[in-house]
């Protein structure tokens, strides 16, 4: 399985976190990293070029911060642009029919945080609702998303081991677990290596 990571992180030079996962990504099996910020630093998108990328892949990761409970602003400038009507969507837009799509997420703060009762009262995924349903109108597969938290205060020994993880649920050759818009937080915990 063709599995191709999205990285946008506009400071990737300052995230520890980030820049950590994404270098176990890219010495995965079948996996190719993009560094949206390197090569679009001015938000003037390739369409065509990130278009003939998303067709060769089987596996779309979306690898970002949390910022403002949200996505950061070239993560929607892409959407916007490459995922047009006629080709990603619409009556004629299947392009990406069936293939996977991750979202992978870092957050200052911890777990706790994003829980009921916590201090941001709802769970991380329902965050990115709207990717869920973007995944469903463009005819993906929205699977289970990686969830690191706590980038602020998380030790080298569980970057490592969050990394390790990281790596190896996305270069699965085997398809990833499907989310329905109605999953519970339990559903969205990731088994231990």
């Amino acid at each position: 399985m063709k599995t191709v990571v999205l990285l946008f992180h506009p400071h990737l030079d300052q995230s520890r976190v980030n820049k950590t996962l994404a270098a176990a990504a890219e010495n995965a099996a079948n996996v190719t990293v993009r560094n949206m910020y390197d090569l679009y630093p001015n938000f003037q998108i390739d369409v065509a070029a990130e278009q003939e990328v998303l067709k060769k892949a089987d596996r779309v990761v979306f690898q970002f911060p949390t910022y403002w409970y949200s996505t950061p602003a070239l993560m929607k400038q892409w959407e916007d642009d490459v995922l047009t009507h006629g080709w990603a969507y619409g009556s004629q837009g299947k392009a990406l029919a069936g293939k996977e799509f991750v979202v992978a997420t870092s957050t200052g703060a911890d777990a706790e945080n994003y829980t009921r009762g916590g201090d941001d009262n709802y769970w991380l995924a329902e965050f990115y609702r709207n990717l869920q349903d973007t995944a469903k109108l463009i005819n993906m597969k929205y699977v289970r998303p990686f969830f690191t938290f706590d980038a602020e205060h998380i030790t080298d020994d569980a970057l490592a081991r969050q990394a390790k993880r990281y790596a190896a649920y996305i270069s699965q050759d085997s398809p990833l677990k499907i989310l329905g818009p109605l999953q519970t937080e339990a559903d969205y915990a990731l088994p231990e290596l």
